[in-house]
């Protein structure tokens, strides 16, 4: 998820969504909230408009603003569904085509929509 810019909040959250499209929010939640956090007091909207990379090429510069949570946003609807509308699909489609054709289509598009929103390329 790094080449998107995701930090590794961002990606757990991702990853747990799988489960259900709204778990994601939950996760950021906790995330940002757990015992690693507990230094930076205030309520969960300050801790996310604080938060910053601990590392790598843009190490100090704040994770979330506006354009990249919209754009990440736009990233958890698009992508592909939870896995029991995947199994849905495969039960009413008769075969695992469609489901995996589901995979690769929204989140390839997923990724160049998250892409080109994140860097000013729709603007």
């Amino acid at each position: 998820m790094q080449p998107l810019g995701f930090d590794w909040k961002m990606s757990v959250s991702w990853l747990h969504r799988r489960c259900a499209k709204e778990l994601w929010v939950g996760t950021i939640g906790v995330l940002h909230t757990s015992a690693g956090d507990n230094e930076k007091s205030g309520s969960i909207i300050q801790k996310l408009q604080n938060d910053t990379y601990d590392s790598g090429p843009k190490k100090g510069e704040k994770v979330y603003s506006p354009l990249v949570a919209f754009s990440f946003m736009l990233f958890i609807l698009i992508y592909f569904p939870c896995i029991a509308a995947l199994a849905a699909i495969k039960k009413e489609s008769g075969s695992w085509k469609w489901a995996l054709f589901s995979i690769v289509y929204n989140t390839s598009l997923a990724w160049l929509v998250f892409y080109c929103f994140s860097n000013g390329k729709f603007f």
